[in-house]
């Protein structure tokens, strides 16, 4: 993980931006609160101390929670009250989340007491900067989120940190006391006040930070995508003539023009394609896997702008319950309801499946010497004596395989809990854990489809690739993805060819010929 501190993100009661939750979660770049954060924070103190010394039971702030609400919980017991919800919800089971995950959680949550709309004094704010600034991670589980009331269960993990209570992850990577850690790095722990605690549990900070993470990375695999997508059409002599802009704009989608703008840039100036009606099986046209892949990468496109939308409306929310409103009032509300994000986590992870799937039609077109129109059978050597690259499909076909179980939304799933109080949940917790997996199987079977593809395009002798393709090849190899030759141990060169894919570098090295790609 690239832990350089690029830059400081200054948090205003406005919020944020996707690339600030970026740095802070992947690049540990520094927080610091505005001065107007700090007075909104001040401003809605003052309301929730004014009405923590009122003899009217008030939700959050004297009472107790959930099913328990009833319960006017007097000023003696408040305090403890407040430590008691943390403790309690901080249940989560199961492996730890991802460093990454925990600071956007973490960073996100800070995002909402910035607001100025949850009651939490200055001072809380600034220890949960100066948590994550000194690079402590808490330890926070998979399981114990069930995606309403937010994710409590984890950001009941990151609060008990700051009490200086259960175990976090330093700076050098060791899990140790929270207790401990927070001393080393002079940070003291918070003593929590009246609707505090429960103003650190009670967002979907989770979830739209997986989501935001999701978005970085399937742009850069869509664009992945579209390259592979030409190579594959050029190693198979295919046409360029399904890429012309006029027949996208008869049907204006504007992520499949973009799929094929990108498609037709990678491929300008090739000498492989439009041999298609050449040799002893000519085509009319291609096949579906070749022909239409911008209509499925735009659909993908699609879905991901609509994301964003949804993700840039809950990045200027204020997710709590209650929340401290501008004239004075504290009202409960139903905000922390995580389906919209749900949702679109959920479709992501459609789309992603549908994207690897036809990926990996493609890779083993290029595979069958009976569809590959002149390749050598697996793209072996000496096929027979050689298997080349039969089992990275198998590999693939595992993934796609995967991808479409990871696609069944977990959105249309809820169960009721807290004495059926909480009874319709979103569990887009879980839609985001299956979501980071379908990424990264999605770059793997991108990954599998480029290795196939450069392969495929150096055994067409006599014929010259595109300048892109050649810039996409040269690249590849110098990063250790070997090119075609006897059968050798095959999981290096893959494990290569994604770190190719996942870098970004695959996409880089086309856009030194093509220019940027949509």
């Amino acid at each position: 993980m690239d832990m350089q501190q690029p830059h400081t993100v200054v948090l205003h009661p406005t919020g944020t931006t996707p690339g600030d939750v970026l740095a802070v979660a992947r690049h540990r770049a520094r927080v610091e609160l505005a001065p107007d954060a700090v007075a909104a924070l001040e401003r809605a103190r003052a309301t929730v101390d004014a009405l923590a010394a009122k003899p009217e039971p008030v939700y959050g702030v004297s009472t107790g929670f959930g099913a328990l609400a009833s319960r006017h919980i007097g000023t003696e017991l408040r305090a403890q009250l407040q430590r008691n919800i943390v403790r309690s919800h901080a249940a989560g089971m199961g492996p730890r989340v991802e460093r990454e995950v925990v600071r956007a959680l973490m960073f996100l949550r800070l995002k909402t007491v910035c607001s100025g709309h949850t009651g939490v004094r200055p001072e809380v704010a600034r220890t949960m900067a100066d948590v994550l600034n000194a690079g402590i991670t808490p330890v926070v589980h998979e399981y114990g989120s069930l995606g309403c009331s937010g994710d409590l269960a984890p950001l009941s993990h990151c609060a008990l940190t700051l009490m200086g209570e259960g175990d976090a992850e330093g700076p050098d990577g060791s899990v140790r006391p929270a207790g401990e850690l927070l001393a080393e790095h002079g940070i003291a722990p918070v003593e929590l006040r009246e609707k505090e605690g429960l103003a650190l549990l009670n967002g979907t900070d989770g979830m739209l930070g997986m989501l935001l993470m999701a978005l970085a990375d399937l742009r850069t695999l869509y664009r992945s995508a579209d390259v592979t997508a030409a190579m594959t059409l050029e190693a198979l002599l295919g046409t360029d003539k399904v890429l012309r802009p006029e027949l996208h704009a008869i049907r204006p989608q504007p992520g499949q023009a973009v799929a094929a703008a990108n498609m037709a840039a990678v491929l300008k100036g090739s000498g492989l394609v439009g041999h298609f009606q050449a040799g002893e099986a000519p085509r009319v046209q291609d096949a579906y896997s070749v022909r239409c892949a911008p209509q499925v990468a735009g659909a993908g496109r699609d879905t991901l702008a609509h994301a964003e939308r949804v993700a840039e409306n809950e990045l200027a929310a204020a997710v709590d319950n209650p929340v401290v409103l501008p004239d004075g009032r504290v009202e409960s509300n139903g905000n922390f309801h995580g389906a919209p994000v749900a949702y679109v986590l959920d479709f992501l992870a459609i789309a992603a499946a549908d994207l690897g799937s036809i990926a990996e039609r493609r890779t083993d077109r290029l595979l069958d010497r009976n569809r590959s129109h002149g390749l050598p059978a697996f793209l072996a050597d000496d096929a027979g004596v050689d298997s080349g690259l039969m089992i990275a499909q198998y590999t693939q076909a595992a993934l796609v395989s995967e991808m479409k179980r990871l696609a069944v939304p977990a959105s249309a799933d809820s169960i009721p809990s807290s004495a059926m109080q909480e009874d319709h949940v979103s569990m887009g917790w879980s839609a985001a854990r299956k979501l980071r997996t379908a990424v990264e199987n999605l770059t793997r079977i991108v990954a599998v489809e480029m290795y196939a593809a450069t392969r495929a395009v150096e055994l067409r002798e006599g014929l010259t690739p595109a300048p892109a393709t050649r810039a996409v090849i040269d690249a590849a190899r110098a990063a250790g993805v070997q090119g075609p030759g006897p059968d050798r141990y095959l999981a290096p060169d893959l494990a290569a060819a994604e770190a190719f894919v996942r870098s970004g570098a695959l996409v880089a090295a086309a856009e030194t010929v093509t220019g940027p790609l949509g």
